[in-house]
């Protein structure tokens, strides 16, 4: 159990209680909005997933143990706080399915062409789409209500409304505000988070589908492919004898 290890179970048990936070009371008895308290620990997870890889590769501690774990680490921390984010209103389900579903359709690929020796690397868009995820994510627990619960924006939920950002009257207003004109107040930045998140929900979910075809291309091309070609019976050896 070395340092890169030991961070990495760290964000495993970090988890429920991002969780507990999300969907409970417990920040508001202890006197903490929920959003800060939430964003707090959401990114104080992301971190770990940032140092442990550095600090195993800098050290030279990388392990079959931290390999295991790390991508199990980042799929459930991403995981919980979407679903949680899907009780609070703030992220719509359709989406975190894709997501999530993306999730388990890329481990298990990788599971398979690793039975069979070949081993599939993150992509770039794999890693851009995690980037992703951690920014949206954090912009959509800072957008919940001090109280928790419920959506600062009552006209998304609509069908594909997200699309069209200057029809909602909230956005306009929080707008207006932080213009100048008007007195701007924390729920307008809810507001105007809230619209970013959404909008940065877009380019995970196109950029999840699109990563996962490239794994998908990748595993096809490398192991269903290379499979036959080894299959394949040997041709015979040549029997046209030369003539003099």
């Amino acid at each position: 159990m070395n340092l890169p290890n030991a961070l990495t179970l760290s964000r495993i048990f970090i988890v429920p209680i991002l969780v507990v936070v999300l969907l409970t009371p417990l920040s508001q008895s202890l006197g903490i909005p929920p959003h800060i308290l939430g964003v707090a620990i959401f990114a104080a997870a992301a971190l770990t997933d940032f140092f442990d890889g550095r600090i195993a590769r800098s050290r030279k501690q990388v392990s079959k143990l931290g390999k295991l774990l790390d991508p199990i680490a980042d799929k459930l921390l991403i995981s919980a706080a979407l679903i949680a984010l899907v009780e609070n209103h703030l992220a719509p389900a359709w989406a975190v399915v894709i997501i999530v579903g993306r999730e388990f359709a890329v481990t298990g690929l990788r599971s398979v062409a690793a039975s069979e020796g070949v081993i599939i690397a993150a992509s770039g868009m794999g890693k851009f789409k995690m980037v992703a995820q951690v920014i949206t994510v954090g912009l959509l627990i800072l957008s919940l209500p001090p109280t928790g619960g419920g959506t600062p924006v009552s006209h998304f939920g609509k069908p594909f409304p997200a699309i069209q950002f200057w029809t909602v009257p909230e956005l306009q207003t929080a707008w207006t505000h932080l213009t100048g004109a008007g007195a701007t107040t924390w729920a307008d930045w809810q507001v105007l988070l809230y619209t970013l998140g959404r909008a940065m929900l877009w380019v995970v979910v196109l950029s999840a589908i699109y990563s996962m075809w490239g794994y998908f291309r990748v595993f096809f091309a490398e192991v269903i492919r290379g499979g036959r070609e080894e299959s394949k019976p040997a041709a015979p050896p040549s029997t046209v004898q030369k003539t003099v």
